[in-house]
């Protein structure tokens, strides 16, 4: 009998501990995807954009090579990604950033993914482009002034993400489905819980500006340096915003392709730590703010790896009254932006 009453303790124990164990992990997961989807800030563009903007354009549905029953979003989708300094903080300010008060906006793209998510396109717009920059909503119930001949950039300074949308929409003529933004911190906090990104400069890079001193040649670079790369210009031989756009276009390609190597899915604690890098740099508009619907789109995309991707810039010419500013060149911007609708 003592032995069979030992072996029941034992069992029970045992039971208890595994229990208490699955208890305990899944306290620590809800507290995980609590305190993720807590990362995320939003902005209602929807809202206060209304009517007033491109259409949105009617597709048939499109099977998504990497569907499974779950049936992920498949259809083509625009996406405006900024690259800003726009949250206070002490990180950011060692960064090179400011407050939010001084908010700046000198990365934009435009992200395209065709219809199946198998391909897409990013197209940056240089930050010295001159655009009509159109009235936008004010949170206070004001609004902004048209401007003619404003730096593309100046939208987000001055009006903040929902007017960043409505002048990219106007300058492009395509609807932005979604708004996403990315702050210095973050970016570079995301690059290495990734590890680091490998780049391949084809210039010097001296810019006490960005903090950034590299020779030509390929390079492994932590978040700090990466986060340089991506804002260097003064440091390069022409010093212009498109050469500055030429490395941001590489450092796009090999975070996809360290992504897409870093075994993510086999690694928990590294992949809760990307996870916990992008969700907490990260603002976007009330259709992306949501862990769910963050990951509904990351799994729409796994199929897609670097080499589908495609990196151009928006067609430019100097502006004939300012040298040190760029304006569309016409009809070949408009043809661009025309193939992304």
């Amino acid at each position: 009998m003592g032995g069979r009453d030992g072996r029941s303790k034992v069992l029970r124990a045992a039971g208890l501990a595994l229990a208490g164990a699955l208890l305990l992990g899944a306290a620590a997961a809800g507290w995980a995807y609590w305190h993720l989807n807590g990362n995320i800030r939003s902005v209602d563009i929807d809202g206060a954009l209304g009517d007033d903007r491109p259409a949105e354009p009617v597709t048939a549905p499109v099977p998504s090579p990497s569907a499974s029953a779950s049936e992920l979003p498949a259809g083509a989708l625009n996406i405006l990604v900024l690259g800003s300094d726009s949250r206070s903080g002490e990180e950011n300010r060692e960064l090179g950033g400011g407050d939010s008060e001084g908010a700046r906006s000198d990365t934009a793209m435009v992200v395209h993914l065709d219809p199946g998510r198998a391909h897409a396109t990013v197209v940056s717009i240089p930050r010295d482009t001159l655009v009509t920059r159109p009235s936008c909503p004010l949170p206070d119930g004001g609004s902004t002034r048209e401007a003619t001949g404003a730096m593309f950039n100046t939208a987000y300074a001055l009006g903040g993400p929902v007017c960043a949308v409505k002048t990219a929409e106007s300058l492009t003529g395509v609807r932005m489905d979604h708004y996403i933004e990315i702050d210095f911190s973050g970016f570079a906090e995301l690059v290495d819980a990734l590890g680091g990104v490998t780049v391949t400069t084809d210039v010097d890079i001296d810019d006490d500006k960005s903090h950034l001193h590299l020779p030509a040649g390929t390079h492994h670079l932590d978040g700090t340096q990466a986060l340089g790369l991506a804002r260097t210009r003064y440091g390069l031989a022409g010093g212009s915003d498109l050469e500055r756009i030429e490395l941001q276009q590489k450092l796009v390609k090999a975070l996809l392709e360290r992504i897409s190597d870093a075994g993510l899915l086999t690694d928990p604690a590294q992949l809760y730590r990307v996870a916990d890098a992008v969700t907490g740099s990260l603002t976007t508009d009330t259709g992306l703010d949501s862990l769910a619907e963050l990951t509904g789109l990351g799994r729409s995309l796994a199929g897609l790896a670097a080499d589908d991707v495609t990196t151009v810039t928006m067609p430019v010419v100097p502006a004939p009254w300012d040298a040190n500013r760029v304006v569309a060149r016409e009809p070949d911007a408009r043809e661009l932006w025309e193939s992304l609708r």
